[in-house]
C-alpha cells in the first residue's frame, strides 16, 4: 500500500497536467526510499523501478502498460492487470497474507545497492541510450516543458517570469541600455 503523501504528490502532478510517467515517478521514489531505509531490498534497480510502477498502476495512475515486444509477455500481462485494477476495470485479487509475507521475506534477502546513486545513474543512462536521441536532448526537454505550460495555461506567466529573470541576471546596466535604445527608436 503506497503512503498517503506519495499518492497526494502523484495526484497533484496529474492535476498540473504532467505526464502519467512523471506521477508514477513518485511511487518509484517511495520504493527507493524503502530500500534505503532497509524495509526491504531489491535484486536490481530495474526490479525496484518495476515495483514502484506496479504500485502506481494499482493506485490509479493512468500509466499505460508497455507495448508488445518492449518487455517479456509475463511482465506485460502483470502490468496490464495492475492497470485494469487501478482503472476499476478489474476486481483486485483477495490479498493472501502468506503470499505477501513470502514476497517481503524474499525481498529482505536482497541487498540495498539497487537504490544507490551509482546504480540509479547507471540505470538512467542505460534507459536513455535505448531512447531516440531526439527525445533526450535538452532542446526536446524544453519543448516538452513548454507544451505542458501551454496545456495547463501557465505559459504567459512562465514567459513573464523568464523575462524578469533575464533582466535581473543581466544587471542594472542592461536595463538602462534597453531604455536608451527604446528612447532613441521613438524619436
Amino acid at each position: 500500500m503506497p503512503e498517503k503523501k506519495t499518492l497526494e504528490r502523484a495526484k497533484e502532478d496529474l492535476r498540473e497536467g504532467k505526464q502519467p510517467s512523471t506521477a508514477a515517478g513518485e511511487f518509484v521514489r517511495e520504493e527507493m526510499e524503502h530500500i534505503r531505509e532497509g524495509k526491504h531490498g531489491a535484486k536490481s534497480t530495474k526490479q525496484a523501478i518495476a515495483i514502484g510502477l506496479s504500485k502506481a498502476r494499482r493506485a490509479g495512475i493512468p500509466l499505460e502498460p508497455p507495448g508488445e515486444g518492449q518487455t517479456s509477455e509475463r511482465t506485460r500481462e502483470s502490468a496490464e492487470r495492475a492497470y485494469e485494477i487501478g482503472q476499476g476495470e478489474r476486481e483486485p485479487r483477495a490479498p493472501s497474507r502468506k503470499r505477501a509475507q513470502a514476497t517481503l521475506r524474499a525481498l529482505k534477502h536482497e541487498g540495498g545497492r539497487a537504490a544507490s546513486k551509482t546504480a540509479l545513474s547507471r540505470q538512467a543512462k542505460r534507459s536513455a541510450r535505448q531512447r531516440q536521441g531526439t527525445s533526450r536532448s535538452p532542446k526536446a526537454a524544453a519543448r516538452r516543458g513548454a507544451a505542458t505550460r501551454v496545456r495547463t495555461g501557465i505559459a504567459t506567466e512562465a514567459a513573464r517570469k523568464a523575462a524578469r529573470t533575464r533582466t535581473r541576471r543581466r544587471g542594472p546596466t542592461a536595463k538602462s541600455r534597453a531604455t536608451k535604445v527604446a528612447g532613441t527608436r521613438r524619436s
